[in-house]
């Protein structure tokens, strides 16, 4: 199972941060805006996204979470 970015409508700002910092463009605005007027933005889980962290990292509103499925990253039990 690839990464998975989860953004919180609640807490981000729309800053953008976390779109210039992904090497693999896989975060995007939406066109969307919430109650407050913040454009929406949104993960494409077709991008490839490699579980880097950058985005989470650079947030600063911690409204990011990075999913990584660490079963798949264990080596198999014989």
């Amino acid at each position: 199972m690839a990464p998975k970015v989860v953004i919180s409508a609640k807490h981000c700002k729309g800053c953008k941060l976390c779109i210039e910092v992904c090497p693999k463009h896989a975060l995007k605005l939406t066109g969307k805006l919430t109650n407050a007027g913040i454009e929406i933005i949104d993960f494409d889980d077709q991008a490839g996204c490699t579980g880097c962290l950058m985005c989470a990292m650079m947030c600063p509103d911690a409204a990011i979470t990075v999913i990584i499925d660490e079963d798949e990253k264990a080596p198999a039990k014989k």
